[in-house]
């Protein structure tokens, strides 16, 4: 009867997992600078050179990477779930920008069930915080620009994924953040000018989704959050017949012009 050799467990892959599962977990995000070795090595309780053996591990997996005197940091590739170049051509195609309002119908949704469900103490403070900073937002409006509203409104969204423990679910929003948030902003632009209680209604939407995840009604979360992207879509799908419509007034116009002016020269 033959014998496998067993493998010695080394402390660095007990490192390794317990960092794997913080970068996962989202407690370290895409560009973040891990703490000092030292330090680091203090809080997990183990000898600088078997941080350092696990640190180098994950380098290798190109989860981190290391700078000459500048420490250790989370790889910013993670927080990519497209290109930059498809990042630009999503943000610039009008369909696109509807895709991406159904793909946010389904994400967002989802996010909130979950959050409702399975949101800690911090994960509320977290939201109320990002709650709170929306709204200053929405009673200073006419003195914030609506970069720094569009921001606010895409890292409340943020804080639901979040609260949601799900980590693919987080991962995808954290990878679509910039253009969730370009997004928004553009959208909230637009809706503006179409309707004139857009504000207010986005300010009860928006109350309504924070009370259903701190109350925890998972269902209704989803409910308001479904509600909120149909709200956005019917808004910003007016505003594109509208221009269709203008675009073919104009034509007529243009065209109409024409045929006049060639009869005349008959």
């Amino acid at each position: 009867m033959g014998f496998g050799q067993i493998r010695q467990h080394r402390l660095s892959d007990d490192i390794v997992a317990q960092l794997e599962a913080m970068i996962l977990e989202g407690s370290f995000k895409a560009g973040d600078r891990l703490p000092a070795e030292r330090a680091l090595a203090e809080q997990f309780g183990v000898s600088r050179p078997s941080l350092r053996e696990a640190i180098q591990k994950l380098v290798a997996k190109g989860l981190l990477v290391s700078r000459q005197g500048g420490g250790n940091f989370v790889s910013e590739v993670l927080g990519s779930t497209f290109s930059d170049p498809l990042l630009h051509l999503l943000e610039k195609n009008p369909e696109a920008q509807r895709d991406l309002l159904e793909f946010r119908h389904t994400l967002e949704g989802s996010c909130a069930y979950y959050a409702a469900q399975r949101a800690t103490e911090v994960d509320l403070q977290r939201l109320t915080e990002a709650f709170e900073r929306l709204q200053d937002c929405y009673a200073q409006h006419l003195n914030i620009c609506r970069t720094e509203e569009g921001a606010a409104d895409a890292r409340f969204h943020l804080a639901i994924a979040e609260a949601s423990h799900n980590a693919v679910l987080l991962h995808t929003i954290r990878g679509l953040f910039d253009l969730l948030k370009r997004n928004v902003t553009t959208n909230i632009g637009g809706m503006y000018a179409l309707r004139e209680e857009t504000r207010d209604m986005l300010m009860r939407q928006h109350k309504a989704l924070y009370q259903a995840i701190m109350e925890r009604d998972p269902e209704r979360a989803r409910e308001v959050s479904n509600q909120h992207i149909d709200y956005v879509k019917e808004v910003l799908a007016e505003g594109i017949e509208e221009a269709h419509r203008l675009a073919r007034a104009q034509r007529r116009q243009t065209t109409g012009g024409r045929l006049a002016k060639g009869g005349r020269e008959l």
